[in-house]
């Protein structure tokens, strides 16, 4: 039997063809019938697709409101991104943070998103899957040291930790990693990137608490190039699910069945990179702590990029967006920490559990802008040149926007594309924080000082040949 008799037979042409033709061979093999084969052929079939749901079909909780006229700006193109993700067919409900923005094309989930799915969707965790928060307090301990102390310690940028200078994550770790068809095959870049935080708005920030005046460290950063790795993968397994169930569907929003060996196996290598991720902030921790001769009175961490499963069986999915419901996680506690900017307090709250956030609250103080638009009204304002802001404007732009804090910066360049004005008002997010109930503010850390990647771009080979030429 092939193909042609299959189509002749009113079936429509798939990769089930395959699997449908052996089957049917092996009863003509057999001796069965024509009728026979056809009839077992036709159990190869898949089901009708599924189509895309009506707009308005699911209600999006609006926890945001707009300011200014940038704002507003923002907010319909959150609202639009999230209306169509919504039309998905195995999504049920949606939240929209105070600190939200987009993220990609319409369609894809935007930061300070929360998705609630019948089904596991790679696309609304993103690439840096755990990205989280860690903090740990060093009683006795002068900020400056602490500074200091983590500075000689960390590593931010591209790449893992030089050969001879890697960490290796816990033995249970590594032995989860082999056990995962998804991620033994990334056991290397599990060790070479552990200890390690990466770039972008990533940071260890040292401040005290409001609370006590006791000293604090807090790192922000996900899970490196094994999250990235298990991420494409998941995406790849999310793709040939919805060309055969939901072809309508944008590839963004792709998903994993939940009941499936394929969503089985996702949803562990999702908990082991959790696992991999929350011992890489406290490796960073502890190192600092080894370097001061110092003791940690306290610790706690949380995840804002992630999926957590509640008792309703629907999968929550957090894209920039933390954890505000009871029983998080097994360790969770009942603090999380939410970061603004550099300048401002980092704000440790306990959640509500409200409804109209789906049990979330913010993860920080979005964009309002991207990147590049900063950097573009930034060099309108301090009047760059083509070749963009000069030594003199950075210094200005930094001066301006962290006078008073000790900013580092990794690679020895300022990043001014991560200082407090490419994010939204920091006030404006805690009093949206308060009049939406999405979280209580119980202490806050008051800035010393941060570090962060810095534009470890600039002089970048690739870099000084474009400029050259």
């Amino acid at each position: 039997m092939s193909g042609q008799d299959l189509i002749d037979a009113g079936m429509s042409q798939g990769k089930w063809f395959r699997d449908a033709l052996e089957a049917a061979n092996r009863v003509l093999s057999d001796g069965g019938s024509t009728t026979d084969a056809l009839a077992v052929a036709r159990g190869y079939q898949p089901g009708p697709t599924l189509p895309l749901k009506a707009p308005n079909d699911v209600l999006i909780h609006m926890n945001i409101r707009a300011e200014d006229a940038f704002e507003q700006d923002n907010i319909e193109k959150v609202s639009a991104t999230m209306r169509e993700l919504a039309r998905t067919p195995v999504v049920r409900a949606a939240a929209i943070m105070p600190d939200a923005c987009p993220s990609g094309p319409v369609g894809t989930i935007p930061v300070g998103g929360v998705v609630a799915s019948e089904a596991i969707h790679p696309g609304m965790h993103s690439a840096d899957i755990c990205c989280s928060m860690a903090i740990s307090i060093f009683p006795g301990v002068e900020p400056k040291a602490l500074l200091d102390a983590v500075h000689a310690v960390t590593h931010f940028g591209p790449g893992g930790r030089p050969r001879g200078a890697q960490i290796k994550p816990s033995e249970a770790t590594l032995a989860a990693f082999r056990e995962n068809p998804l991620l033994k095959e990334i056991i290397s870049v599990g060790i070479d990137h552990f200890a390690t935080q990466g770039d972008g708005n990533h940071f260890a920030y040292v401040g005290q608490m409001k609370s006590t005046g006791e000293t604090a460290l807090v790192t922000h950063h996900g899970s490196r190039a094994p999250g990235a790795r298990l991420y494409d993968r998941g995406m790849k397994i999310a793709n040939r699910f919805r060309e055969e169930l939901s072809p309508e569907t944008h590839r963004e929003n792709a998903w994993i069945p939940a009941d499936s060996e394929e969503g089985d196996m996702y949803w562990s290598a999702l908990q082991t990179i959790r696992q991999w991720t929350k011992e890489n902030h406290y490796a960073i921790h502890d190192m600092t702590a080894e370097k001061l001769a110092a003791k940690v009175s306290d610790r706690f961490w949380n995840e804002h990029n992630f999926v957590f499963r509640k008792s309703d069986g629907l999968f929550y999915h957090g894209k920039g967006a933390t954890p505000a419901f009871d029983d998080w996680a097994e360790d969770a506690t009942d603090l999380t920490i939410i970061p603004l900017n550099m300048a401002e307090p980092i704000l440790i709250v306990r959640g509500s559990n409200a409804a109209h956030g789906l049990g979330f609250s913010p993860h920080g103080a979005g964009r309002n802008f991207s990147r590049t638009a900063h950097m573009r009204r930034l060099g309108e304002e301090f009047g760059a040149d083509s070749r963009g802001l000069s030594p003199n404007n950075i210094a200005a732009v930094m001066e301006r926007e962290t006078s008073g804090l000790d900013a580092r910066f990794f690679s020895g360049i300022p990043d001014i594309s991560e200082l407090p004005s490419a994010y939204k008002n920091a006030a404006n997010v805690r009093s949206q924080i308060e009049h939406y109930g999405l979280a209580e503010i119980i202490d806050e850390v008051i800035p010393y000082g941060s570090i962060m990647a810095g534009d470890w771009q600039k002089n970048a080979p690739w870099r000084r040949k474009r400029e050259q030429r």
